[in-house]
């Protein structure tokens, strides 16, 4: 899945993220602060505004593309309004986790990594969470769904839909 970035749309946001530059420009180590706010404010860090960090920071476009691709907590791609993740520590993939992966790709339409065309719904696969006792766990948002059942998934997904 493609998504173009749109510079009209995002005027606002690109000003609001010179302003970050500007206040942020003679500061050492400013450029991870700076890609945290920024992806705040687009919800990913497309080449286009990491070219426009890039020029103002006065850092080359390909230490910053690094950065970025280096951290997980960086995304070249928007995620969804809500992004689920399901678990694959062993004691989730044991019991059932790829299954409710697989029953959520075919639900939704997305791949691992992906979102959705409306935006609404990304999908990750996670390590351990944590919540082993609960196995297998899917988490959209801050929501916890444990001890799963594949036959479970389109109730669950059903209610962020609305």
């Amino acid at each position: 899945m493609e998504f173009k970035f749109d510079f009209d749309v995002n005027k606002e946001n690109i000003e609001m993220l010179k302003e970050i530059i500007k206040e942020n420009e003679n500061k050492k180590g400013a450029l991870m602060p700076v890609l945290h706010k920024a992806q705040k404010i687009f919800g990913y860090l497309p080449i286009e505004v990491q070219s426009i960090i890039s020029e103002g920071l006065n850092i080359p476009l390909s230490e910053i593309y690094g950065v970025v691709t280096f951290y997980a907590q960086f995304s070249l791609i928007p995620k969804g309004k809500y992004e689920i993740g399901v678990c694959l520590g062993t004691a989730c993939y044991v019991k059932g986790a790829q299954d409710i992966i697989d029953k959520i790709k075919d639900q939704l339409g997305v791949e691992i990594g992906g979102t959705t065309k409306d935006r609404k719904f990304s999908l990750e696969a996670t390590r351990c969470i944590g919540a082993c006792g609960l196995a297998p766990v899917m988490t959209v948002n801050e929501d916890v769904y444990g001890k799963l059942d594949v036959s479970e998934i389109d109730d669950i997904i059903e209610k962020y839909k609305g």
